[in-house]
């Protein structure tokens, strides 16, 4: 089979390698779709710990694909079926394991990350992913390249269930990049009054509004002042920052309403992340500030049923789809951040 392995920095092959063999208690899935992020670009850029000409590692954490063989003590799963993976697996008897949050796990391991993911043709599922139920199957009719979103969605749907997006919110997003976008999709989707987007870039809002229909673009130089001219003074009463930039954590802080809630999504890079906050503005205003990161396998589902009852559509996300032997075209594409997500099919 083939497969897309990272060397080292600025090191990717696509490499022939055998298939996995798997064992009575694993699943060997034909990848069908694995889409690109920002974690990969990163790893690409940077290399990783643990990863030389020695020990290469097949990139990809955003997977869907079809069930090509289970072994004969898997419980639930047959071949042919069309399923999502959650990447990231705990080590199943920590606290944060056993509270269901198994992406929390001091030890976890994640495709993609540091054990081969989803830019191949086949990839192995172990045992510990099938029995924390990683595995989720889909409708016949599901497409493949919306599917591998579902990871990205997730981690949406876990920052907001740690804000609490209530109906008839105000929602204020920082950042319209695909994840922004992603908050966006899902603010409505939960009952959001209003949702604004704030971004550097008037195409990229410009491209928010057209996808999410009466998304209001804030293109005032003054965040502070446009914010409250189109909340008559009040603020809003969630507000996501989904861009590496420490003025959008420090700029959320004035724009909030009494009792608001702030998620801090968008992480920041090493040696910029010591952000100096007003806290007489959370003292006063009575705020919540939430971080979150990743998602567990609850959240996964959830956002897999969100779109298969068609109550969320992560379809126009897709910008462009790319064969294994086009990879890095795809890395410069999605390097050039002209689109949403990048794909790759097989």
């Amino acid at each position: 089979m083939k497969a897309a392995k990272l060397f080292g920095a600025n090191d990717i092959r696509i490499v022939d390698c055998d298939i996995p063999g798997i064992n009575d208690d694993e699943i060997l899935l034909k990848t069908k779709a694995a889409a690109l992020c920002g974690t990969d670009l990163r790893m690409i850029a940077n290399g990783y710990k643990g990863v030389d000409e020695n020990n290469p590692l097949t990139l990809g954490h955003e997977i869907a694909g079809v069930i090509e063989q289970a072994g004969k003590n898997v419980k639930g799963y047959e071949k042919g079926m069309r399923v999502s993976l959650a990447p990231n697996i705990g080590c199943g008897i920590c606290d944060w394991c056993v509270s269901g949050d198994t992406h929390l796990c001091p030890d976890y391991t994640a495709f993609g990350i540091n054990i081969d993911g989803g830019f191949a043709e086949y990839v192995r599922i172990p045992r510990n992913t099938i029995t924390q139920g990683n595995i989720m199957i889909l409708d016949d009719d599901m497409d493949m390249a919306t599917a591998a979103l579902f990871e990205p969605m997730s981690c949406v749907f876990n920052g907001q269930e740690r804000t609490g997006i209530n109906l008839n919110d105000t929602v204020l997003v920082i950042g319209a990049g695909p994840i922004g976008i992603m908050h966006v999709l899902l603010a409505r989707a939960k009952g959001a009054a209003k949702v604004f987007i704030r971004d550097l870039s008037k195409e990229r809002m410009d491209q928010c509004v057209d996808m999410v229909k009466g998304t209001i673009a804030i293109t005032d130089d003054n965040l502070e002042e446009a914010v409250m001219k189109h909340t008559n003074g009040r603020g809003v009463d969630v507000c996501i920052t989904a861009c590496p930039a420490p003025q959008a954590q420090i700029d959320a802080l004035k724009v909030m309403a009494m009792n608001g809630r702030i998620l801090y999504f968008g992480g920041l890079p090493a040696g910029k992340d010591a952000v100096t906050l007003a806290t007489n503005i959370i003292h006063y205003r009575q705020l919540a500030i939430h971080g979150s990161t990743r998602a567990n396998v609850n959240q996964l589902r959830a956002v897999a049923k969100m779109v298969m009852a068609g109550n969320l559509d992560l379809g126009k996300l897709v910008s462009k789809v790319y064969p294994l032997d086009q990879f890095s075209q795809a890395v410069e594409y999605a390097k050039k951040a002209e689109g949403l997500k990048t794909v790759i099919t097989f």
